[in-house]
């Protein structure tokens, strides 16, 4: 138990929840994908694999990586010494035994509770360092954290209820709280990565308006999809998505520098951020009238966007934080490129051919089974 608890995957919080989170993203898609096209028969788990499917890539696998970041980043901020050791490995198997629940034959109510315990354990061991260092500038992280788990309770009450409704407008106004957590974590880490890997200059700093007006407007466009004021087109909502849309327009206006083209770990970052901008203006179609299915802006959002950024940050932070260098393999830089890939065939395939389901799928598993291919050892191993 003690060589167990001394290992190096322990010693961080990326190192476990960036496997953990990289191999659920390629298992949870490939058997979503496989039920769909009628390859995966047998017992459904509670509430349907559609229920499933829709709890388990914001609530399982983006907060696996959320928890390795911000396990990894609040130390930082704080001087703090980080998680590790036995109560990073009790934090892991809080996360993993709620995943294997849904494959336990267990009452509905014991798989419930068995969800619920994890977001609200990561926010206390955030929000005791934050507030112990006095990082209130960061404090609207931790409520993001707290609002996650809001949704999450919102979403198994309507799993409990047997209320489709409730279930989607849980997991909508979560896919967006991420959406607002991409925002805010994009905007200071992007621009710094991109002048420290090209030798810039630092920029004289930005007003902070913009920033604090896309996370209100952020948070508000969540609130919105729990109120269920998403289910319907409105132009004032419309609106809202056009102004957010134009902030981020105008910081990756900010960002651009000619020289990230020719660097993986930084087109990568930022051709995810577009993804962002794809899946806020979309919306703002689709609330006017000029897009026909909602869900191509959420999938917009999911696949290139989130799952785009999380890979570029796992592997970018995988490879600084096991003090090796910056440079990707062809494999991952391979990776960087199918999900967002993945993410296109998603959203212009789908709408035309029933196989734009399939190939997003395997492009998505074949992004992050190169992740694991290639830094499964790097996070299983001490620090160079």
């Amino acid at each position: 138990m003690r060589k167990l608890i001394a290992a190096p995957v322990f010693s961080l919080g990326f190192r476990p929840f960036f496997l953990a989170g990289a191999t659920f993203a390629a298992l949870a898609v490939a058997i979503w994908s496989l039920w769909l096209y009628g390859r995966l028969p047998g017992t459904q788990p509670v509430g349907g694999m559609l229920a499933w499917h829709r709890h388990e890539m914001p609530f399982g696998f983006a907060a696996a990586i959320i928890a390795g970041f911000l396990l990894t980043a609040v130390p930082n901020w704080t001087g703090r010494p980080g998680l590790k050791g036995g109560p990073l490995i009790g934090l892991v198997l809080v996360w993993l035994l709620a995943r294997l629940a849904w494959l336990m034959p267990i009452p509905p109510t014991l798989l419930l509770i068995s969800q619920i315990p994890f977001l609200p354990l990561l926010a206390i061991v955030l929000g005791r360092d934050l507030v112990a260092a006095g990082k209130r500038d960061n404090y609207p992280i931790l409520l993001m954290v707290m609002l996650l788990a809001g949704c999450q309770a919102m979403t198994l009450w309507g799993l409990s209820m047997d209320d489709a409704g409730l279930q989607r407008r849980g997991v909508l106004a979560a896919l967006w709280l991420v959406g607002a957590l991409m925002s805010v974590i994009g905007g200071r880490v992007i621009p710094f990565f991109i002048q420290r890997g090209l030798n810039r200059p630092a920029q004289p700093a930005a007003s902070p308006w913009p920033t604090r007006i896309l996370l209100a407007s952020g948070l508000f466009a969540a609130l919105t999809f729990a109120l269920g004021l998403q289910d319907v087109p409105a132009l004032w909502l419309a609106a809202l998505f056009v102004l957010m849309g134009a902030l981020h327009l105008i910081r990756l206006w900010r960002w651009h520098d000619r020289g990230l083209w020719r660097v993986p770990l930084l087109w990568s970052l930022y051709l995810s951020y577009v993804w962002l901008v794809v899946a806020v203006f979309a919306m703002a179609l689709w609330h006017a009238g000029w897009l026909s299915q909602q869900s191509l802006a959420t999938h917009s959002l999911a696949v290139g966007g989130a799952g785009g950024l999380i890979l570029a940050m796992i592997a970018r932070v995988s490879l600084g934080h096991t003090g090796r260098p910056l440079q990707p393999s062809k494999a991952i830089i391979l990776g960087f490129a199918l999900v967002l890939l993945a993410g296109l065939s998603r959203v212009l395939l789908v709408p035309f051919s029933g196989l734009g389901l399939g190939v997003s799928a395997l492009l998505w598993c074949a992004a992050f089974g190169l992740f694991l291919l290639r830094y499964t050892d790097n996070l299983l191993k001490p620090r160079v």
